[in-house]
């Protein structure tokens, strides 16, 4: 008897990186051990020198084949040696979390993104090549009028939950054809691992419903909102006292600290970070309780509780999980030292 293994990486397509998968058949028993692939069709090797080595390091069950088959998300290493490939974030992650592991750091990522019909590009639920109501109605909304895709959600929930991720929600978003997911509460790499899992599981439920589905900041030019990647963020110090909660904000705004983080918060943010449609502008910081329009946001209940977590708005749908959380976890917990 055999099994499958759906082997999961992340390419070095730039400047947004993409899902890659390719499958193994393994007999009953074998573990998934190292693999390999043809970088230069991934962008991330060249012709004469092309091979680059997959490290399982996450596997879960596959939801869509079911039975004992696995998905096997892997890091990329380079052949001979297997030092870090330079497109692996995973590792900067991993070594934010062995540097800083004993601040017990805690992330929950709210993924927003964008269902595509493939043949106009345009949004789910837009008119073909007309516009639809303005914003306001969409968000949590009910009915057919307001709502387009909800099948979709319930099946990625399903399979997300069949594969036993740390999904903790969804919403409509305020877009038509805008969705949300939250991943979390869960530590410096396993929301990345959990994020981009449920990237691959969303990309193949659209494939079966042949619509694209896209993390662009902003889907849609004109009054519309664009798709983040909030990013709730707390220590032990943070879920314990305030004063650790408003030194965190604090930390994120230090000098040189936004310019370093929004160059890793994702594509787009000049387009998405505006000043308006829930957001301050990419060129200004600012934090405050229950802001939508800050940088970083304060949950009033935290304020209430005097401890909590803070909600950087500020990272892209297009953001890398990975990339996002080491950053924040080196700031916040280096400032803290």
């Amino acid at each position: 008897m055999s099994y499958t293994a759906e082997y999961i990486w992340i390419d070095g397509t730039a400047p947004t990186a993409e899902v890659r998968a390719k499958t193994k058949i393994l007999a009953d028993g074998e573990e998934p051990g190292i693999w390999g692939f043809d970088g230069s069709s991934t962008n991330q090797a060249s012709g004469d020198n092309s091979d680059v080595v997959l490290q399982p390091v996450f596997s879960c069950p596959d939801p869509f084949r079911g039975g004992d088959n696995i998905l096997v998300l892997c890091e990329t290493l380079l052949p001979g040696d297997f030092a870090v490939h330079p497109s692996n974030t995973r590792a900067a992650a991993r070594e934010a979390l062995e540097k800083y592991g004993d601040h017990e750091p805690l992330f929950g990522m709210e993924q927003e993104y964008t269902m595509l019909e493939p043949a106009s590009g345009w949004p789910a639920g837009f008119p073909p090549n007309a516009f639809p109501l303005p914003q306001g109605p969409y968000y949590c909304g009910v009915g057919a009028v307001k709502i387009t895709g909800r099948d979709i959600v319930e099946e990625h929930i399903d399979a997300c939950l069949k594969a036993r991720l740390a999904i903790s929600g969804v919403n409509a978003e305020v877009m038509p054809g805008q969705w949300e997911f939250q991943i979390g509460p869960v530590d410096t790499v396993t929301v990345g691992d959990h994020i981009w899992m449920a990237r691959y599981l969303m990309y193949r439920i659209g494939e079966k419903h042949h619509l694209e589905i896209s993390l662009a900041a902003k889907p849609m030019k004109g009054d519309w909102n664009g798709a983040g990647m909030h990013t709730n963020f707390s220590t032990k110090a943070m879920r314990e006292g305030y004063d650790a909660v408003i030194a965190a904000a604090e930390s994120l705004g230090a000098p040189g600290k936004p310019e370093e983080h929004l160059a890793g918060y994702g594509i787009g943010i000049e387009d998405r970070l505006t000043g308006e449609h829930e957001t301050q502008r990419y060129d200004q910081f600012s934090y405050g309780v229950s802001d939508r329009g800050a940088s970083v946001r304060i949950p009033w209940q935290v304020a209430q509780d005097k401890k909590g977590y803070i909600e950087d708005r500020r990272p892209n749908a297009n953001a890398d999980p990975y990339v996002v959380a080491t950053l924040m976890t080196n700031t916040v917990c280096g400032a803290a030292l």
